[in-house]
C-alpha cells in the first residue's frame, strides 16, 4: 500500500503507508507550496494512517520546519499513538539542515579576499623575519661563546636528517637519472649524436636536478620531522619549561638543526650526483652501446667543474631555506594537535615552493652573470 493523502479546507488528510519507499516518490515543494497557501492554520489529519517509518516522520517534520520559516503554523491532530511516540522521539533529536548556495564572489569581495590574504602572508613574513633575526642574533652569540653550541645535538641531527636520508635520495636520485637518460636516448639516437648523452646528463643532473631532486626528498623528509618534533615540544610544554628555566631555544632547539642540514646538503647532493651519472651511464651502456670508459673521457671533456661547484654551492642555502622554514612553522604550532598535521604540512609546501623558487632565482643569476 503506498502513501495517499488529499487537501481540503486547509487540512492534509493523511492516509495509506508512508514508509522509505512510499516517501522516495512525492513531491515536498508541491506540498509546501499548498500548505504556503494556507489562509490560516494548517492540518495534518492523520485519522487514516496505516503506517509510517521514521522516513515519512521526517517528510513531515521538514514540511512543518519549512511552512515555520514562511510564518505558516500547523499542527497535527488524530494520530495514534504509538505513531505519537515515534513523531516525539524524532522531534526531540531533529535537526533541519538546509542545503546551502554556493555565494559568487561579487568583484569588491574578490578584491577584498585578496587583500585579507596579501595581509595574512604580510604578518606571516613579518614574523619569519622577527625569526630569522633572533637565530642570527644567537649564532653571533654562539660564535662568540663556542662552548654554548650543542655539538652532540647537532652530529644527532646529521644522522638523522641526512645519513639516514641517503637511501631514499640515492634511490631518487638513480631513477633520475635514468629517466633523464632513457628520455633523451631516444632523440639523440635519432641524430647520430649518441655522445652527447654525456653532456646533457653531466650538466644537467650536477647543476640543476641533482641538487633540486635532494632538496625536495630533504624538504618532504626532514621539514616535517622539525616541524612535528619542535610542534609536540609545544604541545606537551616543553619549549614553555625550558624558557622558564632560561634555556635559549634557538640555542637549544634551532641552531643545531639548521646547521646540521646546512653542513650535510653538499654531503647529499655530491652522493645525488654521483648515483644520478650512474644511473644515465647505465642507460648509455645499454641503450646507446657507449661503455663506462668511454662515457667517463667524454664527462672530464664536456663538463666543466664549474657546473659540479654551482651544484654543491646550492646545497648550503637549500639547507638553510629548509630547516628555517621548518623550525619557524613548527614555532607557530598551536596547542592542539590538530594544529600539529595543519603546519607540518605548510612546512613541507612552503620548504619544497621556496626551494624551486630560489633554484629558479640562481639559475637566473647565474646565467646572467655567465657561468
Amino acid at each position: 500500500m503506498s502513501a495517499d493523502f488529499s487537501f481540503q479546507n486547509d487540512t492534509f488528510f493523511i492516509a495509506g503507508v508512508w514508509d522509505r519507499s512510499s516517501v522516495a516518490g512525492l513531491d515536498f515543494k508541491g506540498f509546501l507550496r499548498h500548505g504556503r497557501g494556507v489562509s490560516g492554520e494548517l492540518v495534518f489529519d492523520f485519522r487514516a494512517l496505516k503506517f509510517i517509518d521514521m522516513a515519512g516522520v521526517v517528510f513531515f517534520l521538514a514540511l512543518q520546519n519549512d511552512l515555520a520559516l514562511g510564518s505558516v503554523k500547523s499542527k497535527r491532530i488524530n494520530l495514534p499513538a504509538n505513531f505519537q511516540k515515534l513523531f516525539e522521539l524524532c522531534e526531540k533529536h531533529y535537526q533541519r539542515t538546509q542545503k546551502e548556495i554556493p555565494k559568487r564572489l561579487s568583484f569588491f569581495e574578490f578584491f577584498e579576499k585578496f587583500g585579507a590574504l596579501g595581509f595574512e602572508f604580510l604578518k606571516i613574513l613579518k614574523r619569519f623575519i622577527n625569526f630569522s633575526g633572533f637565530f642570527f642574533l644567537t649564532l653571533f652569540f654562539t660564535l662568540k661563546r663556542p662552548q654554548t653550541f650543542r655539538f652532540v645535538s647537532f652530529l644527532y641531527h646529521i644522522e638523522n636528517s641526512a645519513l639516514k636520508a641517503l637511501p631514499i635520495i640515492i634511490l631518487t636520485a638513480l631513477l633520475v637519472g635514468v629517466v633523464l637518460a632513457y628520455q633523451a636516448a631516444f632523440q639523440l639516437a635519432q641524430f647520430g649524436a649518441n655522445i652527447f648523452i654525456v653532456d646533457l646528463v653531466g650538466i644537467s643532473a650536477t647543476r640543476e636536478l641533482a641538487p633540486l631532486i635532494a632538496a625536495i626528498v630533504i624538504a618532504g623528509r626532514s621539514a616535517s620531522a622539525y616541524t612535528a618534533q619542535i610542534g609536540v615540544m609545544k604541545l606537551t610544554d616543553e619549549i614553555a619549561a625550558m624558557n622558564t628555566m632560561g634555556f635559549s631555544t634557538f640555542n637549544f632547539i634551532i641552531i643545531p638543526r639548521v646547521l646540521a642540514l646546512m653542513i650535510a646538503m653538499p654531503l647529499i647532493v655530491a652522493v645525488s650526483d654521483f648515483v644520478s651519472i650512474l644511473g644515465g651511464m647505465i642507460v648509455a651502456q645499454v641503450s646507446l652501446d657507449i661503455n663506462f670508459a668511454e662515457f667517463i673521457r667524454r664527462f672530464k671533456e664536456s663538463v666543466e667543474l664549474k657546473h659540479i661547484l654551482i651544484g654543491l654551492a646550492k646545497a648550503p642555502a637549500f639547507g638553510f631555506l629548509i630547516a628555517m622554514i621548518a623550525c619557524f612553522r613548527g614555532l607557530e604550532a598551536k596547542n592542539t594537535t590538530q594544529s600539529i598535521g595543519t603546519y607540518t604540512t605548510k612546512s613541507v609546501v612552503n620548504a619544497i615552493f621556496w626551494v624551486i623558487a630560489f633554484d629558479a632565482l640562481f639559475s637566473v643569476i647565474l646565467t646572467q652573470a655567465g657561468l
